[in-house]
Parts: C-alpha cells; sequence; structure tokens
C-alpha cells in the first residue's frame, strides 16, 4: 500500500509540472500508473486533484486569459458530457476509444499541413462539444483544445486551458456524486495525495516561461498525437 501511493504520489507531481507548464497531460500521464495501481481511484482522484491544480495555473496567467473562447468553450464542453454519457449507449467503449485515437492523430497530422489560424465561435463550441464528449466517455479531454490553440500564445493556452478543465471537473465532479459514484476513500486518499500535485504545479513556475512561440505549439501538437495513439492503442 505504501509503495502503491507513493508511485502515484510521484506521477501526480510529475503529471502536475507538465500541466503547469503546458496547459495539458495531466491525465494522460497519471491515469494509466493510477489505473494499475487502484483503477477503483479513477476517474474521481483525477478530477478532485486537477481542480486546484488547474486553478492555481489559471490564477497565475489570468491576465492572459481568452475569455471569449473560454465562454464558448465551456459552453460546448457542457452539452458535450451530456453528449458523452448518450454515447456511451450507443457504442461499445472499445469502438469508441478507437474513433476517438484515429479522429485525433488525423487531426494533428491535417494542422500540420495548414497555416496558422485564428479560431472563432464555432471552432471553441465544437472543442467544447468533443471534450466534453472525450473526457466523459474516455477521461482524456486535452487533445481537441490543444488542436485549436495550438497557434496562441502560451500563457493564453495555459491560462485558457486551466480555466475550462476547472469548469468542466467541476461539473463532472458533480455528477458523479449525483450518481453515487463518489466515495469516501477516493476522496480521502486525492486528498492525501494532493500536495504532489500542487508541488509539480507550483516547480512548473521555473520552466512554463521557457516553452513559447514554436516550441510551445509542437509541445501541444505532440501532446495531442500521444493522446491519439495511446487512446486507440489500448482499444486494439
Amino acid at each position: 500500500m505504501t509503495t502503491g501511493l507513493a508511485m502515484m504520489g510521484l506521477t501526480l507531481l510529475v503529471a502536475g509540472f507538465v500541466q503547469g507548464s503546458t496547459g495539458f497531460g495531466f491525465a494522460l500521464i497519471s491515469g494509466p500508473v493510477i489505473g494499475l495501481v487502484q483503477p477503483l481511484l479513477l476517474p474521481v482522484i483525477l478530477l478532485i486533484e486537477a481542480i486546484p491544480l488547474n486553478s492555481y495555473v489559471a490564477w497565475r496567467e489570468r491576465h492572459h486569459l481568452d475569455r471569449t473562447g473560454a465562454k464558448w468553450t465551456s459552453a460546448g464542453r457542457l452539452v458535450g458530457t451530456f453528449g458523452g454519457l448518450w454515447v456511451l449507449l450507443a457504442v461499445t467503449e472499445r469502438q469508441l476509444s478507437v474513433l476517438i485515437g484515429v479522429c485525433t492523430v488525423l487531426a494533428v497530422l491535417a494542422t500540420l499541413c495548414v497555416p496558422a489560424f485564428a479560431p472563432g465561435r464555432r471552432a471553441f463550441v465544437i472543442a467544447g462539444l468533443i471534450t466534453g464528449v472525450t473526457e466523459t466517455s474516455t477521461g482524456i479531454g486535452g487533445p481537441p483544445l490543444a488542436v485549436v490553440y495550438q497557434h496562441r500564445a502560451a500563457p493564453v493556452v495555459r491560462s485558457t486551458v486551466s480555466v475550462i478543465f476547472v469548469i468542466g471537473e467541476l461539473i463532472s465532479l458533480v455528477i458523479l456524486a449525483v450518481s453515487g459514484k463518489v466515495s469516501e476513500h477516493q476522496v480521502s486518499t486525492a486528498i492525501l495525495l494532493l500536495p504532489a500535485a500542487l508541488v509539480g504545479a507550483y516547480a512548473s513556475r521555473f520552466a512554463h516561461h521557457r516553452l513559447e512561440g514554436p516550441a510551445m505549439r509542437y509541445t501541444v501538437l505532440g501532446f495531442a498525437l500521444v493522446s491519439g495513439v495511446v487512446v486507440a492503442a489500448q482499444a486494439l
């Protein structure tokens, strides 16, 4: 048990650092390890850990927040949450994972072939819808946001995506609680390990400013590509 907690704590620290530095990667890094050690903790532990983590990043770079993008993406995210529940009833988990993984990889490849663009209201809403569906049904919601925000300045990406994540995580946690899917063990373990994620997020303040321009764009696209491959590979 102690070894498992130490492993999860170290993973959450690393995931918090990556999330705080780039705006993405927390669930992708920590989810598989926690699933291996104590799968019954998922997805509640990730939601509880991510809310204060993303809140810190959003506050740290609050002056760069894209309010319009956050508003429309969050609106789409809310609708997408219920869409994800519907999708879970219509297709198998394996079919959904393969579909999401393939679509994410294709989106990244297509993005690399097109010039820079400024996403409008429609793009934000669609990204939010897809994020709501994918995060609700698979636990990974970052790739659609990574694609739509790839050409924006790094501080804008981190602050805006963090706000979108916090809103979505609160919605998901409330839905799970109302459905009776949140246990005392999940909450107590999440609180016990919370300092690790917060230390990682705080440490990112010494590295996040280095991820600017092309470096940020390729980091974001790389995250989306790896996410798509991992999701599809796990389902095959």
